[in-house]
């Protein structure tokens, strides 16, 4: 199979065979970030690999991040110098590998007062050094001249002064769909919605597992010399699929963010604002919208797919952004869009969420399973290393050195130019230069490919094309109309105009491609219109 074509919904009988008909060197749970990283790192250094997926692809925790590629300043504070270094390092790897998908933007951090900023500068000047971050992209100081300049949104009267250092802006879905095709072009067989329900043992090792295809029910046993938990949140869960007695090494937390118009909220640059409980909060302009977050509460709800937002949540992230910007007040009814994930912490008793490291450990259960737990989206490469060593360690793989290159992911393969990308896309398909913009940050070199497909907007005044549906299709391993409308098109959050306009147009096209009844089509019609509302 080809990488256009690995993940494509017409590949998935031949997929759920090679599943039952190998014995892989390892098989994945989990397709989020941490899986997909593991099972492209497992491929790219000569082992073969399956990964199941319970749901879609990403649609746990790894589609309701803050979609930053960061080191975590705030972690320094905590003394977790370790997991900054590793991390800020990582950023400038991710873009080498996908530079659309870590898009360099200035971070701008509010202070009050001249000792602030001191302070703040001399956190920002070791976390760059920790990152090795070259001399044009080191941080700016900013004053009330600046602050008004470049960033007149901030409320002036008490912020007199802002740090201004480089982060990088993901799309977390993408990046997880980008790493998934990186491995299935290196030969790793992937399978979403085939959620694993019991391990199989033999001679008292972990020798595969057996899951259902949420498709068809179909049912396989996949062997492999090594089990790998991926999971994220739902770590725990399958751990007692190895060991019902395995006590939990989680605590959950969860986040949430909303999304509101940039007409009433005009910021130029990503922002971090305090909140009255000592926390930080993002603000990130994104794709013509501005969303905030994060929140941080501890979760004790199990493990939902779709943790609620409570309007106490959307209340505390809005009482933030009054109090520290100069604009009219801002009231829940003016919120769009929101999301909410649960964070995978590794449990630390008598820890709030917020004091809590996002270190990763890795452990092996009774039977050998190995799990892979916490962690953060930038640092998903070392945890991928660090897990298959481990696996190779406790099931004797012949694991090859990584590479030395950076292997680009799919559409990663430029140096970086987003405006030449735009520029072609707009000469060469006519597209128009926020349509462009829009293509080159999603997919990168292979927008054009995409366009060439069609450039007819999805509905009326939208940016997204109606080929990027059958692009989520037959490319991206879109099965369900939430798939195209969350994880692909990021349609849900990010595209007013297309929120609840552009869900009857795709559901349409994916009835062609998927060979849906009418029944099939307004049911998911239906189910995604409840979850919008």
């Amino acid at each position: 199979m080809t990488t256009a074509s690995a993940l494509a919904a017409s590949t998935r009988s031949a997929v759920l065979d090679r599943l039952e008909r190998e014995t892989f060197d390892c098989v994945v749970i989990g397709g989020g970030i941490t899986g997909a990283g593991i099972a492209r790192e497992a491929a790219l250094r000569g082992l073969s690999v399956a990964l199941l997926e319970a749901e879609d692809y990403a649609s746990g925790t790894s589609s309701r991040s803050s979609k930053l590629i960061h080191g975590g300043l705030r972690y320094l504070a905590m003394g977790d110098v370790a997991l900054v270094r590793q991390t800020a390092l990582e950023r400038k790897k991710i873009y080498g590998l996908a530079p659309h998908l870590a898009e360099p933007r200035w971070l701008v951090v509010p202070a009050r007062s001249r000792a602030g900023l001191l302070k703040l500068r001399a956190a920002i000047a070791t976390y760059e050094r920790l990152g090795a971050v070259e001399e044009q992209d080191r941080h700016r100081n900013w004053g009330r001249s600046e602050l008004e300049a470049e960033e007149p949104v901030l409320e002036r009267r008490h912020i007199a002064h802002a740090c201004v250092y480089r982060e990088y802006l993901t799309d977390d879905s993408r990046l997880v769909l980008a790493t998934l095709r990186a491995a299935a072009g290196a030969g790793a067989a992937l399978l979403n919605l085939a959620r694993v329900d019991r391990i199989l043992v033999e001679g008292e090792r972990a020798a595969g597992v057996e899951a259902c295809c949420g498709e068809s029910g179909r049912r396989i046993r996949v062997r492999a010399r090594c089990v790998i938990n991926a999971a994220g949140p739902w770590v725990d869960a399958v751990r007692t699929l190895e060991d019902a007695g395995a006590p939990p090494l989680l605590h959950l937390s969860k986040g949430i963010h909303i999304v509101l118009p940039a007409a009433r909220l005009p910021a130029r640059n990503m922002l971090i604002l305090n909140t009255a409980d000592r926390r930080s909060i993002f603000v990130i302009p994104r794709h013509g919208v501005v969303y905030v977050g994060t929140t941080d509460t501890s979760y004790e709800g199990g493990h939902d797919l779709w943790p609620a937002i409570e309007r106490d949540d959307v209340t505390y992230l809005l009482d933030t952004l009054n109090a520290n910007l100069s604009v009219d007040p801002l009231h829940p009814d003016e919120v769009i869009a929101a999301w909410a994930g649960l964070r995978p912490l590794i449990a630390e008793p008598g820890k709030a969420p917020q004091e809590i490291s996002r270190r990763d450990e890795v452990l092996v259960g009774p039977s050998g399973v190995v799990t892979i737990a916490g962690g953060k989206l930038t640092g998903f490469r070392p945890m991928a290393r660090e897990t298959l060593e481990k696996a190779a360690e406790v099931a004797d793989l012949d694991l090859a050195p990584p590479l030395e290159r950076l292997e680009p992911l799919p559409g990663g393969d430029f140096d970086g130019d987003l405006a030449a990308l735009s520029g072609a896309l707009v000469t060469e398909h006519g597209l128009s230069a926020e349509a462009a913009d829009r293509l080159a940050l999603c997919y990168g070199t292979e927008a054009s490919s995409l366009a060439s497909r069609g450039t007819e907007p999805l509905v009326p005044g939208s940016t997204i094309l109606t080929s990027e549906i059958d692009w989520a299709v037959e490319v991206e391993g879109a099965l369900r109309l939430e798939d195209v409308h969350y994880r692909r098109t990021r349609a849900a959050f990010y595209h007013p105009e297309a929120r609840e306009a552009g869900v009857a147009a795709s559901a349409e096209r994916m009835a062609s491609l998927l060979g849906w009844d009418d029944a099939r089509r307004e049911a998911e019609v239906a189910g995604v219109l409840r979850r919008l509302a």
